[in-house]
């Protein structure tokens, strides 16, 4: 227990570790599956499936987080009672009341849309770049069910983040835990019954269902805050939440475009073998950011908090802890995920195949290390409502493509890697650094001199971001 103490391993944290070694322990059991039920071609289309649907990103904009952080600097005005119910001051009552149901009209829109461009182009994609060999190969009812499944789960994402932005963060992570564990084990029956290809549907089908079981609990206040009337205390959307959530919505979308981006080109360039080895290799290294960023994630609720009520000492400390001891586990556990894939050709021979080489995957854990501690810095930044790393993404997103495009039709997977290794450690990093520790300072001052109760809305920190940056 004291050791667990010592690492800020409770609560909420220990949810969401759990909901994620869960994740990681599924998709690791899913990889085996996939050796042994897959072939090389298929893993391919596999992952390369995973990778289009992993689009969603350019249709949600980055609104979650936008929704979570409006939530939280409300709730530090309200009481949620037991029965549901929130008390409280009545204007932020209001303003909650509107993040809720403007939430919900974004993402109605955003999950139609997403599937009535999203579907088409992944057919179109896999038509045109079939390769021999693959012509038996059941795509179609995959793609469109996977297309289908993440409009539903799209629908969904914007309740859970009010929810933990509402104060509920160890509720939404034992939530995370359970769908884990639903998702894992639809996607290893789909495996098992040789149907392999729906197990990325299969996936967000288990998140849909224990999702919608969480959903209903919290009905009450959702409901309840549902009725409240719109009125003129409500948040504005154009002046209090666009002015930040298109630059995170940029930022989200160059994420896309520095990691998955790499699958559907390699699977279009090199054939759907190389984009199945680059496909497993990347996810492993993106379970190994998820799982270690556990830290700084479950903390922006309460950073949001500490920044509307001004206590940024105490914002300070707790960043400081929670982001180093986020970058010890990630470093804990890319040695081990080096070490393992290094000895994978002598224990597990079949399994190397599937992978890219040792080296090769060293490279992808010290790109994937860079843009970890990038995102700790940024989830800091933008718990102040603000998003300065834009220039940082579109940086990072164009050397990436760049790169990507001189390098990936005659090295392949080499050219991937290094591309990437280079965008987010020599591009990204320096940059993250340099955006964080000026943007810091000036959110600190901007907040300090602002007046202390309407002061802490989006609009103020906004107008004082301008300020800023006309001086």
């Amino acid at each position: 227990m004291k050791v667990l103490k010592a690492i800020e391993l409770d609560g909420a944290v220990m949810y969401a570790f759990l909901a994620r070694a869960t994740n990681i322990a599924g998709s690791a059991g899913t990889v085996l599956l996939i050796v042994r039920f897959l072939s090389p071609i298929e893993q391919g289309y596999y992952y390369t499936l995973l990778s289009l649907v992993s689009l969603q990103v350019v249709f949600e904009m980055g609104f979650s987080f936008v929704v979570q952080q409006l939530a939280a600097h409300e709730c530090i005005h309200l009481e949620l009672l037991p029965d549901g119910s929130v008390v409280g001051d009545p204007v932020a009552q209001v303003r909650l009341a509107s993040a809720l149901r403007l939430s919900l009209r974004f993402y109605t829109v955003a999950a139609g849309t997403m599937g009535l461009i999203l579907a088409p182009l992944g057919m179109i994609f896999f038509a045109r770049h079939a390769f021999v060999g693959s012509a038996q190969i059941a795509w179609q009812g995959p793609w469109l069910m996977a297309v289908a499944a993440s409009m539903a789960g799209l629908w969904c994402v914007p309740l859970y983040s009010f929810i933990e932005g509402c104060g509920q963060v160890r509720a939404v992570a034992a939530m995370r835990l359970r769908q884990s564990i639903a998702s894992s084990a639809l996607a290893w029956a789909a495996m098992l019954l040789h149907h392999g290809l729906y197990s990325p549907a299969m996936v967000i089908v288990g998140q849909i269902g224990v999702g919608l079981l969480f959903i209903t609990a919290h009905l009450r206040l959702l409901a309840g805050l549902g009725r409240y009337p719109a009125c003129g205390r409500a948040i504005r959307w154009s002046s209090e939440v666009w002015p930040f959530q298109w630059r995170i919505a940029v930022s989200w979308m160059c994420s896309y475009f520095t990691v998955q981006i790499f699958i559907p080109i390699v699977f279009a360039l090199r054939g759907p073998v190389e984009a199945g080895q680059m496909g497993m290799s990347l996810s492993i290294t993106g379970y190994m950011t998820v799982l270690a960023l556990v830290w700084v994630s479950t903390k922006t609720t309460s950073f949001g908090s500490m920044i509307a009520r001004k206590q940024f000492q105490e914002l300070e400390r707790s960043f400081r802890r929670a982001a180093g001891q986020s970058i010890v586990a990630f470093a804990g556990i890319a040695i081990f995920s080096i070490a393992a894939v290094a000895l994978l050709p002598a224990v597990a021979p079949r399994l190397a195949q599937r992978m890219v080489s040792a080296w090769l995957f060293a490279a992808l854990v010290l790109g994937a290390a860079a843009g970890h501690m990038s995102q700790c810095m940024a989830t800091l930044i933008r718990c102040f409502k603000q998003e300065p790393f834009l220039v940082q993404s579109l940086l990072v997103a164009a050397s990436t493509l760049m790169l990507a495009a001189i390098s990936l039709p005659r090295l392949g997977n080499a050219g991937a890697a290094l591309s990437y290794l280079f965008a987010t450690g020599a591009v990204g990093l320096p940059l993250s650094l340099l955006i964080f520790v000026r943007t810091r300072r000036r959110c600190m001052t901007a907040d300090s001199m602002s007046q202390p109760r309407r002061r802490t809305s989006a609009i103020a920190l906004v107008e004082a971001s301008a300020r800023a940056e006309l001086l």
